[in-house]
């Protein structure tokens, strides 16, 4: 099928996508040039043939199908009735955080910033086994509570670490038991998560960078946000690691990518012991009837159903347990600089915020359950009038760099009724690439970064070359068309000066 004969240009930076067999347009976010591949079109066009889909789905910027997923990354999906498990990747709360440093290019030294990524190689790691060992009770109370109870354990000290995170870092609107939360996560899973916090990971582009800021783009809100030119934040990008992941293919259809996951999978659940038995099979069976995913038409749960109710309790645990990660990683940050460097970072989060979400939230005058798949959110300030800050400047929004681009920290606006309230969570990946010089391997990866003044630490996966910039889409093109669509307003411009990646 030629997808661009369903294409009608609303104006230089949107274009409505529907074919015959789509209950629903997918309204594109973006210019012509950043337009995805026919196989990202033709994953767009399976999910919007299923019924419950609200409006539109709004693809962003960086819209991009990835291999084993049900739908393209960089997309917002709304349903009044239904909750579709399988169009957000099964990492639930995979986000981003921004952290701002007392560090700035007039005291800190490029040999000492060296010295300090070498050492956190071993403290924020990639691939490894154990990480910050958290006890039982720990975990189970950050998986009910949110972060409180770890800043409390680990003696926490980043400024605004829960008034700065989304839902304050407790995705739970109501105290759950430590019962409650064995009974909706095989106690299994919570085992493994005692010894699985503050690491990166070792999936896709999870990193660690370091960044400064070099240009401001407006004023007013960086001066709010107290940043300066020349100041280092470090932003961190990565999920709820083992416990997320073993737990959402406890309720959605996804190919165990290891025999071993489908081993501990099993044991996990046969010594399950939970109340929700019957909802549990009634899940399985829905898994099952899909082929296990092959089938075009989604997974539903209904989302004031008991099925719907307790893949949420699921999530919504997990998803304390990712903001944790970030914050044990942002405190062992700390700890390692006053070791390495002999001073107090005094870190502060600027935000903590998801790219893979599903929430409750009212647009075009209806409740609707949201599902942002490699989007953020970026409500403008009407929408943040319950946050001390943000509901002068609006929502923060990060646009990572493609490990040597720039990086742009944006905030939502009131406008961006179409795209849910979202932004795009990167660049994207390119169907073509977009720059000339495309390294064929580590080491001319490594010499055209040190051309641009940045340093890649770990980068011990043979697939990490595939996370240079040339195969990304164009952040510039990215940003024009996040801009003209009202998505955000750009407040500070970044450049990557130190990465820890796998």
């Amino acid at each position: 099928m030629k997808y661009e004969n369903f294409i009608k240009n609303t104006n230089d930076y949107r274009q409505k996508f529907q074919t015959e067999n789509m209950k629903v347009p997918v309204i594109f976010h973006t210019q012509d040039a950043l337009l995805p591949n026919e196989a990202t079109f033709a994953q767009l066009e399976d999910v919007a043939s299923n019924d419950g889909i609200f409006q539109h789905i709004a693809a962003l910027a960086d819209v991009h199908s990835k291999p084993g997923r049900k739908n393209a990354t960089g997309t917002v999906i709304a349903s009044e009735k239904y909750i579709f498990p399988q169009v957000n990747d099964s990492d639930p709360a995979c986000g981003m955080r921004l952290v701002k440093t007392n560090l700035d290019d007039s005291n800190v030294t490029k040999e000492e910033l060296d010295k300090l990524f070498q050492a956190l190689t071993a403290t924020a790691p990639t691939k490894t086994y154990i990480g910050t060992y958290l006890p039982m009770r720990i975990i189970v109370d950050i998986c009910r509570l949110g972060i409180a109870p770890l800043i409390d354990y680990l003696g926490i000290r980043t400024k605004n670490e829960t008034t700065n995170c989304l839902e304050r870092g407790n995705f739970f609107d109501q105290e759950k038991s430590r019962e409650y939360i064995f009974q909706v996560i095989p106690k299994l899973f919570l085992f493994f998560a005692q010894f699985r916090a503050g690491i990166l990971g070792a999936a896709g582009n999870h990193f660690l960078d370091l960044v400064k800021v070099t240009d401001i783009l407006n004023e007013d809100i960086a001066r709010k946000f107290d940043l300066r030119k020349g100041q280092y934040l470090f932003m961190v990008h990565c999920g709820s690691g083992i416990l997320g992941q073993y737990t959402m293919y406890m309720y959605t259809a996804k190919k165990r990518e290891h025999l071993s996951t489908a081993i501990l999978m099993n044991i996990g659940r046969f010594f399950w012991k939970t109340p929700f038995k019957k909802t549990v099979a009634l899940i399985a069976q829905k898994i099952r009837k899909s082929g296990f995913g092959k089938q075009k038409q989604l997974i539903t749960f209904n989302g004031d159903g008991e099925d719907g109710k307790l893949y949420m309790a699921a999530r919504n645990a997990c998803s304390n347990f990712a903001h944790a990660n970030r914050a044990v990683i942002t405190h062992n940050i700390s700890e390692t600089i006053k070791k390495t460097l002999g001073r107090d970072p005094e870190l502060e989060l600027l935000y903590d915020m998801p790219h893979i979400l599903v929430s409750r939230e009212e647009h075009y005058g209806q409740n609707v359950w949201v599902h942002r798949n490699g989007a953020s959110r970026a409500y403008g300030q009407s929408r943040m009038q319950d946050h001390p800050l943000f509901r002068e400047t609006g929502e923060p929004a990060f646009i990572p760099s493609s490990m040597s681009t720039a990086a742009y920290l944006c905030v939502g606006t009131d406008e961006n009724v179409s795209g849910f309230y979202s932004c795009n969570h990167g660049a994207g990946k390119s169907s073509q690439k977009t720059e000339n010089l495309v390294p064929r391997n580590k080491t001319e990866m490594n010499e055209k970064l040190a051309a641009k003044g940045v340093k890649l630490y770990n980068g011990r996966s043979s697939k990490v070359i595939e996370q240079d910039s040339s195969h990304y889409k164009r952040a510039e093109d990215v940003i024009a068309s996040a801009q003209a669509n009202n998505i955000v307003k750009t407040v500070a411009k970044l450049q990557p000066v130190s990465v820890i990646m796998y």
